[in-house]
């Protein structure tokens, strides 16, 4: 295809595709779909070779939301059965994160529910970071707090966070109809904050919410405008109890064609496959290894991952490695101008609280409320829905995928790492 040679030309040159060349990826039919991975995975390997980073989240408060983001388990008035805890002690989570370094994390994302950190849990997730920086020197800190107040990035960077995560979600234009209670500006400032603190910002988006193809473009286009560092994609994982819970809009084969066109357009960055990926791509997460250079392992904020021995074993079966601590996860002119605290933004992340969050996304998990205690249990019926953006293939609601989280820090239960 001379539009998939186009594009891995211009992902080798770091060129923006256009807007009608990344909408094109989306339209592509579902037997065109191994041209489209084999041409972004082309690109892929040519930034990072064929390594997978992976990552852990710690869900530092879970629950209690004052923000209304429809896909959010943890919104106000949310009425999903997820856990609900306050801040954990900075010696727990570090023994929380261990669980996941152990499992070879290199970056833990600290994410907590809310708007937005007050100066008093900034200092409380400082002391979290320094106690795990005690720990394990080496791993990378991610911090995911909600909008950030004038000097509060500069104050978590000191502290030793590396990188901070908030997502835009979804486009500028559709933002008003998932989240009233603050903007769509109100995230790229913090983002803007992050980067000018000189951290690695991190800024991802949700699919599956509903939206256009030319929404998706939009929203890729400004993370691409912004220049994250890392970019987690999250697929919708329709919570029951939530706004969203009747969206069933996507497919494995629709979200493989979304990932290739962030890559893409991200050519150089860190494209991370964050919440949902079990529930959408299913089988087919191996394939998504070939677009995505970055994962998390295990559990998310409010939902369960699949095992991270599983994950372990997919990524070496596909022919991946894990991408050990003393490398540098970016190419050389992205690192150099990250270690020169300019140039770049990027972090890790997903959203399952309010306000950006790193790695899951309530876009994340979904069950409802009468699901088991081992998080197992179907979460009741919705109608099938078109999910394949390629040649509309009619998909099935499939609830008996999610669990709700169980395990880990907040509980008595062992983390699954």
């Amino acid at each position: 295809m001379d539009l998939l040679n186009t594009l891995v030309d211009k992902g080798l040159r770091r060129e923006l595709p256009t807007r009608g060349e990344a909408l094109a990826v989306l339209a592509t039919s579902d037997d065109e779909l191994l041209d489209v991975v084999a041409a972004a995975g082309k690109v892929r390997r040519h930034w990072f070779g064929r390594r997978v980073k992976l990552n852990y989240l710690v869900n530092l408060k879970s629950g209690l939301c004052p923000e209304d983001c429809s896909y959010c388990s943890q919104r106000l008035g949310s009425k999903a059965d997820i856990l609900k805890y306050t801040w954990l002690k900075p010696e727990e989570a570090s023994k929380a994160a261990a669980a996941g370094i152990a499992g070879g994390a290199k970056r833990v994302c600290l994410v907590a529910s809310g708007r937005g950190p007050t100066d008093r849990d900034v200092d409380r997730v400082s002391k979290t970071i320094e106690a795990i920086k005690e720990e394990n020197e080496d791993v990378e800190v991610c911090a995911c707090l909600g909008l950030l107040s004038d000097g509060q990035a500069e104050r978590l960077r000191s502290a030793g966070a590396d990188a901070y995560n908030h997502n835009l979600n979804t486009s500028e234009g559709t933002y008003g109809e998932i989240t009233t209670t603050h903007t769509y500006a109100d995230r790229v400032d913090t983002v803007q904050k992050a980067h000018a603190a000189g951290l690695s910002a991190c800024s991802g988006l949700i699919a599956g919410m509903g939206e256009s193809d030319e929404d998706l473009v939009d929203v890729v286009f400004a993370l691409r405008a912004l220049d994250p560092d890392s970019v987690p994609v999250n697929f919708l994982i329709p919570f029951e109890g939530t706004p969203l819970a009747k969206e069933w809009n996507l497919t494995p084969q629709r979200a493989l064609r979304i990932l290739a066109m962030v890559r893409f357009v991200c050519p150089d960055v860190e494209v991370r496959l964050a919440g949902g990926r079990e529930v959408h791509l299913r089988t087919l997460q191996p394939l998504a290894l070939h677009l995505a250079n970055s994962i998390f392992l295990g559990d998310y904020l409010t939902s369960e991952g699949q095992a991270g021995a599983s994950d372990l074993e997919m990524i070496a079966d596909a022919g991946f490695e894990v991408e050990g601590a003393e490398t540098t996860t970016l190419p050389e002119h992205r690192a150099d101008a990250a270690a020169r605290g300019c140039g770049t933004g990027g972090g890790c992340g997903s959203d399952d609280a309010g306000g950006g969050v790193c790695g899951s996304t309530a876009a994340g998990p979904a069950t409802t409320a009468t699901a088991p205690a081992t998080g197992d249990g179907p979460t009741g019926g919705t109608a099938p829905t078109v999910g394949d953006g390629g040649e509309g293939a009619v998909t099935a609601a499939r609830p008996d995928l999610v669990a709700v989280r169980r395990r880990g820090a907040g509980t008595d239960l062992a983390p699954n790492a």
